[in-house]
């Protein structure tokens, strides 16, 4: 069998293509949050609640257990058979996408009830109003997950960045422009998903690819599907996670949800950026070694991934630990002067303080669990991601109680399933292919200190910074704080990983020259 193959561009180009488009994405992504955190605390907490439920479905429908499951069979087609592959597989979508959402506007209260543990928190009329007009948007991210799958395999990551930045854009637009009430508010999240699909599959059209959707039965689609139902099922225990997290947030005051969900989006904004992306960029070379029986390749592949992810995580991990007030105070346009917004910025400010510290664990996990998927590893992968998030939900009902650690118990519980999730990939990776566990152990020797060290000069320049500014959650004060702290923390950190001889720096300092 022939398969498709094209001109290959190098990893660290890949990287930095989804790095630099997923900064813009998410820095746009900030400024919604931004825009969001207008709306009375109230209206923002039930749609934090709202919209758990499509993104339940849009992690099992979209992005990860798609793509993933998706790029490895279609890239070992010959391109009449991506064709119908991504036909059959589009036209299921379809049907599964408006199930879903139908049952997700029809049961929308019950659903709600689950998720609230006490009601006067939230606003439980309101949050299910909002549920029923967000369930659209796992359409479109279904829809837009597929297109980027095709994209991806063909190592065409431009479009998938343009897209998130269509995301952002429309959703900016609809909110600024819009009354700050919740129908907006939902509205407007479900538009930026439909103009998100419409820009990512612009290319496909262009290039004659776009799926012509048929629900007729294609033996790969078999292959994909059997890929696929595993990472469901541990996909399903992560987000049953996202729902215990939920009810547990909710027990606290009001405004504690959307203080989370502030701190959420920064975890995110640095997950995606320094783990996701180079992960995302390194995947479909991984799939072609495995898929060419070249096992040294993937071997050296995967430590180089690894290398990358902590290179880049590991400084933001330790200035956002030391830097969290200042962070989360990008969201206030104003500075907090209710109850309701003073919890709000004192919560997101203890929970990514602690959060922070698992985005090095987690940045890892998220690369080596696509060397289990590309492997066909399916079970590996399902006991340890399932496995860890049950971890995770026994961590929060011993940590986060009022009489030990509260809020901050939220950060240590991730941090320390993500220790041990990973510490397993490791050593089954380790069991089933070998691995250089001796270079990174020297890696991380060299790299996680001067990422400590950087942090602890941010720390101690923010405090003095803090005092001076007489910070007290303005986004001017927090701003001021992350450019002048961070900025220290950051020179000392490429300082010590240069007199180190750390690779990837000189890789990206040579990239950055061209």
């Amino acid at each position: 069998m022939v398969r498709v193959t094209a001109v290959k561009p190098s990893a660290m180009k890949n990287t930095v293509i989804l790095m630099l488009g997923t900064l813009f994405s998410r820095v746009l992504g900030l400024f919604r949050q931004m825009v969001i955190n207008l709306f009375p605390v109230h209206v923002q907490d039930a749609f934090n609640v709202a919209s758990k439920v499509p993104n339940l479905f849009r992690e099992l429908l979209a992005e990860g257990a798609l793509v993933n499951s998706f790029i490895p069979v279609y890239q070992g087609l010959a391109e009449p058979e991506q064709k119908k592959l991504a036909n059959s597989f589009f036209g299921a979508l379809i049907a599964i996408n408006m199930l879903l959402v139908g049952l997700g506007i029809l049961f929308a209260r019950p659903i709600v009830d689950f998720l609230v543990a006490d009601s006067r928190n939230i606003d439980v009329d309101l949050a299910v109003q909002i549920t029923q007009l967000v369930m659209p948007f796992l359409m479109m991210m279904s829809f837009s997950a597929a297109s980027m799958g095709i994209l991806s395999a063909r190592e065409n990551f431009k479009a998938y960045s343009y897209a998130q930045v269509a995301f952002n854009v429309a959703s900016i637009i609809v909110l600024l422009l819009a009354p700050r009430t919740a129908f907006w508010l939902g509205l407007g999240w479900t538009l930026g998903g439909f103009v998100q699909f419409l820009v990512q599959s612009w290319p496909l059209f262009r290039m004659g690819l776009f799926p012509v959707p048929r629900l007729g039965w294609d033996p790969n689609l078999k292959t994909v599907l059997s890929r696929m139902a595993p990472f469901l099922i541990s996909t399903s225990a992560r987000q049953f996670l996202n729902f215990i997290v939920t009810r547990f947030i909710t027990a606290f005051s009001g405004g504690t949800i959307s203080g989370y969900q502030n701190a959420e989006v920064i975890f995110q904004l640095a997950l995606g950026l320094f783990a996701v992306s180079p992960a995302t960029a390194l995947y479909p070379r991984l799939a072609r070694h495995w898929n060419d029986a070249d096992r040294e390749g993937f071997k050296a592949l995967t430590i180089q991934g690894l290398r990358a992810v902590v290179f880049f995580a590991a400084p933001v991990s330790a200035l956002l630990v030391a830097l969290a007030p200042f962070a989360v105070s990008i969201f206030n346009l104003s500075l907090p002067d209710t109850p309701a917004e003073i919890q709000k910025y004192q919560a997101g400010s203890l929970i990514l303080a602690t959060w922070a510290l698992a985005i090095v664990p987690w940045g890892m996990i998220q690369f080596m669990a696509r060397t289990f998927f590309v492997r066909g590893r399916t079970l590996d992968s399902l006991l340890i991601t399932s496995g860890g998030a049950f971890l995770e939900v026994g961590l929060y009902a011993v940590l986060t109680r009022p009489d030990a650690l509260g809020l901050q118990g939220f950060g240590i519980s991730s941090f320390i399933s993500g220790l041990l999730v990973l510490s397993v990939q490791l050593f089954l990776y380790r069991r089933q292919l070998g691995f250089p566990m001796r270079e990174l152990l020297i890696f991380l020797v060299r790299v996680i200190p001067a990422a400590v060290l950087a942090g602890l000069a941010a720390w101690l320049v923010g405090r003095g910074m803090g005092q001076w500014l007489e910070h007290s959650g303005g986004l001017l004060q927090g701003l001021a704080g992350l450019v002048v702290a961070g900025g220290v923390g950051g020179v000392i950190y490429v300082v010590l990983t240069f007199l180190l001889k750390v690779r990837e720096l000189s890789s990206l300092l040579k990239r950055i020259r061209r």
